[in-house]
């Protein structure tokens, strides 16, 4: 890597106008709680700075007040479960840590099954619930005043990062979801043309199909902040829902199409040129920034699909041909839905939030390993005392739910401590030797501020946010700033060794208790995906459409990341889940267009049928042979047959689509066993 490409070199020899923005706007939000907390004379001002530091990490203004409002009712909750702990085992100190560290557990437990800001309020109910239970446990005649104290500074912080962020350089959610709609539409075009040229190389498809996704998850909870910003935040997150969903389709379909059209199905030549324009058009409509020119050059290849002749078309044949027909029906609507995320005022669009995968296994692991981390350093605080404990304590606290959620909690650890140990000496420089001398608090600004300002400005940059929000976190805990400072080397040498006690804990933690490997989870969610399909067969089909695609998008997200894991000749999990989606959608489709038919026999083996594809689905994923699914469509089809209200070309597009539907679960054991037998070789080579 040259040293112009460095993140390093770009993030403090040539930052860019957004970086120093957001560094100067977290530094004064920072230095507007400092003044107001030793104005006040507030007893721990340090903790109005790290509470405005956390909410400017995102310092759209929509998001600022969400996790800000998220954070105040956080602590407030955890307050009233300190003081309850407190009254109730004020006298008996391990009774009141056991019952702290079953609290801890409930809220990293609450955090793992939460999305976004709602998942940071359950951590603050955990730390600050330990704060006034370990501040408290010296002075319990206190503890009141001790959780309105924490309240008020982290409020203080709160209310400060607010204000800074809406009044300078504002910058808005409603932006940033634009940007990110335009990420998710342009990326699952691409990914459109690389399906439909049946592009052989893993790794683009991975690569376009991630980038839709992530900016995809990503918008479908940050949309939830633009209700905090006018009116128009409701629009934008309804057409948030509708992007979601019908980019899974159209992801789903394209997965389905790519095997018909490429793989042997014997689909005619002319439907093939029909794909590969349709290739082109999604291209050329990634390519244009502007709804108006993508949507003509969709609109004018769906003329041209719409008029091909069916009458010569093979059952298959006319799955496939109206596969390419949806393909570009959700592919219009995703338009207008990014149209309607940008301008809500010029089309109103109708959708539900969606749900999300839970795991409660992991959440249950990341509440173990929580407690187990607070228990370890609760009870060397009780054995040794130690005054610095309880720094040691809310690291371990803090940063076991906070990493719990991340792909690679014991790297992003490492990550922390390498930028707390930076921190050490350039605590005791600007924080001790130099602000020793400094008198006013102008001059406590000047010095203290520089090393926030550095880190900072790292953090803008992704890739060194790890590091430099350490570093700057570590220099609020290590100078502790207040209007009764302590100077003294050795307390400096205690808090320096309780940030390192701390997060040594926290790594063992994640080292010792690793959570469920990538095989168990791989085959937890194989069976929630089998689950959520036997469940589309008898559930109302517009709530369980809801819950599944919405789960499903979380799915396709963990599937993926599992997927960078494994040897590139062994990456399929991916294609996994867009079969148990592609699986899923064409079961809901089957009900929205039989279920009103009021035949007994037909809605009993569409219900089967479903049933079948679920038990096929897991055993396809486990590399078995399909052995339900084709008896099942057979029933369903002769059903269908006795059905008078069906033509016969919703007669022919059921066959065709039981048929595409058998052909893609046998292709998905193939190639299971195929990876198990490589696997196996690769196993005897090792052992040889």
């Amino acid at each position: 890597m040259s040293i112009t490409a460095s993140p390093w070199y770009q993030a403090y020899l040539t930052p860019d106008a957004q970086a120093l923005k957001f560094a100067l706007k977290a530094t004064l939000a920072m230095l507007l709680a400092l003044y107001i907390a030793l104005w006040l004379d507030l007893e721990r001002p340090y903790w109005a700075l790290i509470s405005a530091a956390f909410l400017q990490i995102r310092p759209m203004s929509g998001m600022v007040l969400e996790k800000g409002l998220s954070q105040i009712s956080g602590t407030l909750v955890g307050a009233l479960a300190g003081i309850t702990l407190m009254a109730l085992f004020a006298q008996a100190p391990v009774l009141a840590l056991s019952s702290l560290t079953l609290w801890i557990m409930l809220c990293t437990y609450g955090s793992a099954l939460l999305r976004n800001n709602a998942a940071y309020g359950c951590i603050m109910g955990a730390v600050t619930a330990m704060l006034i239970v370990v501040i408290g446990a010296s002075a319990p005649e206190r503890i009141f005043a001790i959780a309105v104290a924490r309240l008020s500074e982290l409020t203080l912080g709160a209310t400060c990062a607010t204000l800074v962020s809406a009044l300078l350089w504002p910058s808005r959610v409603s932006a940033h979801l634009g940007r990110q709609a335009d990420s998710v539409v342009n990326q699952a075009f691409t990914h459109a043309a690389y399906r439909l040229r049946d592009t052989a190389d893993y790794a683009v498809l991975e690569e376009t199909l991630t980038g839709s996704l992530s900016p995809l998850t990503q918008l479908e909870g940050d949309s939830q902040s633009a209700r905090y910003e006018g009116p128009e935040g409701a629009g934008r997150i309804r057409a948030s829902h509708v992007l979601t969903r019908h980019t899974l389709r159209l992801l789903a379909t394209l997965h389905a199409l790519q095997q018909l059209l490429h793989d042997g199905a014997g689909i005619k030549n002319d439907i093939q040129q029909l794909a590969q324009r349709l290739a082109e058009g999604f291209e050329s409509a990634a390519e244009h920034s502007g709804t108006a020119p993508a949507r003509e050059a969709l609109q004018a290849l769906r003329r041209q699909i719409l008029d091909y002749p069916e009458a010569a078309l093979t059952p298959l044949e006319q799955r496939c041909l109206l596969g390419l027909r949806e393909t570009l029906g959700h592919a219009l609507v995703m338009l207008d839905a990014r149209d309607a995320i940008s301008h809500p005022t010029h089309k109103a669009l109708r959708g539900v939030a969606l749900a999300w995968h839970r795991d409660h296994l992991v959440a249950g692991v990341n509440a173990l390993r929580a407690g187990a981390i607070f228990a370890t350093l609760a009870t060397f605080w009780l054995a040794t005392g130690w005054t610095n404990g309880q720094v040691a304590m809310l690291l371990g606290t803090l940063f076991s739910a906070f990493f719990a959620s991340r792909e690679n909690p014991v790297a992003v650890c490492m990550n922390f401590a390498k930028g707390m140990l930076a921190a050490i000496p350039s605590a005791f420089v600007f924080g001790h030797v130099l602000l020793a001398q400094a008198s006013g608090f102008p001059m406590l600004a000047m010095i203290f501020i520089t090393p926030l300002f550095l880190g900072l400005l790292g953090s803008a940059n992704p890739k060194l946010i790890g590091y430099c929000l350490a570093f700057t976190i570590g220099n609020i805990l290590l100078t502790m700033p207040g209007n009764g400072m302590d100077f003294s080397f050795d307390s400096f040498i205690n808090r320096a060794l309780a940030v390192l006690v701390g997060l040594s804990t926290v790594v063992t933690g994640f080292r010792l208790i690793p959570g469920p490997g990538a095989t168990l989870r791989r085959n937890r969610l194989v069976r929630s995906i089998a689950g959520d399909l036997r469940r589309v067969a008898g559930a109302p089909v517009d709530g369980v459409e809801v819950r599944f695609i919405g789960r499903m998008a979380d799915r396709l997200l963990h599937l993926s990341k599992h997927d960078d894991t494994l040897p590139e000749d062994q990456r399929h999990l991916f294609n996994l889940g867009l079969t148990g989606l592609d699986v899923g959608y064409a079961c809901l489709q089957l009900r929205r267009r039989l279920d009103g038919l009021n035949n007994p026999a037909l809605a009993r083996a569409l219900h089967a049928f479903i049933l079948a594809l679920a038990d096929d689905f897991a055993a396809s994923a486990r590399g078995e042979t399909p052995s339900r699914v084709r008896p099942a469509g057979e029933t369903l089809i002769a059903a269908a047959r006795d059905e008078r209200s069906l033509d016969p070309r919703r007669r022919a597009l059921l066959a065709g689509l039981v048929e595409r539907l058998t052909l893609s679960l046998e292709r998905q054991a193939i190639r299971a066993r195929q990876l198990r037998y490589a696997r196996g070789e690769e196993n005897n080579r090792h052992a040889e």
